[in-house]
């Protein structure tokens, strides 16, 4: 069974969450910038609301938040995740992505189920794009047999997940698996929406850096499949 036909757990009980949740509660809300927070709300389409806050601030308030606890086992990453996602502004979503990122060799591929539903609650670039590349990335890497959920992704009528399978191999470099990272941009080539669109792209110019003439062959060769968009990104930095 598909590691994602599993149901989403409800939050775990873990103390650590506890100390993490009620410390970030405090600090992140005493920076808040209201004037800031309505341009970035703006920014952002009106996804969620914000604080305020800076990046370079809310760094340095998570680290103040982070300070002395210790590192998380896969139950705490599930509890901190899904309780920051729980709350409306989008800082705390920030935070829920940075501290994954940090933590995600902490955690099994019976994580992915949670790292779905972070893709598909409250899905915007900002989230969808670190979550795919730095802890999709990162669980696929651990397990390869996740790659049957990238292959489920691919196909899928969400266009985040669908982003998010394109865009899980991304730092991957001289690991691509270079036929199904080709196989997907070709699934996709005609999709509708900008988003994926611009996926097909960036995966393309990402791989492009580790493998510039097969990139190239592939655009030739498929030019006609891919939208003007994913062509141009594709080959935007080594050309024609």
């Amino acid at each position: 069974m598909s590691v994602t036909a599993r149901p989403i757990p409800d939050a775990p009980h873990s103390a650590l969450a506890d100390t993490v949740l009620e410390r970030l509660t405090v600090e992140y809300p005493a920076a808040a910038d209201p004037g800031r927070a309505v341009g970035l709300r703006a920014y952002m389409k009106d996804v969620a609301p914000f604080l305020g806050m800076t990046s370079p601030v809310r760094r340095s308030l998570s680290g103040t938040v982070l300070a002395g606890v210790p590192r998380p086992d896969e139950p705490d990453c599930t509890a901190v995740a899904l309780r920051c996602w729980r709350l409306p502004e989008r800082e705390y979503h920030y935070f829920a992505v940075d501290y994954l990122r940090r933590y995600v060799k902490h955690c099994s591929s019976g994580f992915l189920p949670v790292v779905r539903h972070l893709l598909t609650t409250v899905p915007w670039w900002d989230t969808v794009d670190l979550l795919a590349a730095h802890v999709v990335g990162g669980l696929v890497t651990a397990d390869r047999d996740l790659t049957a959920d990238m292959d489920a992704w691919i196909e899928d009528e969400d266009l985040w997940l669908v982003r998010t399978a394109l865009l899980h191999q991304l730092r991957y470099k001289e690991r691509t698996d270079t036929d199904r990272l080709f196989g997907y941009c070709l699934r996709q080539s005609g999709h509708g929406d900008f988003f994926v669109r611009k996926a097909v792209g960036w995966c393309l110019r990402e791989y492009a850096k580790t493998a510039p003439d097969a990139v190239r062959a592939f655009v030739a060769e498929h030019r006609a499949r891919l939208a003007p968009l994913s062509a141009r990104e594709a080959l935007r930095t080594i050309g024609p």
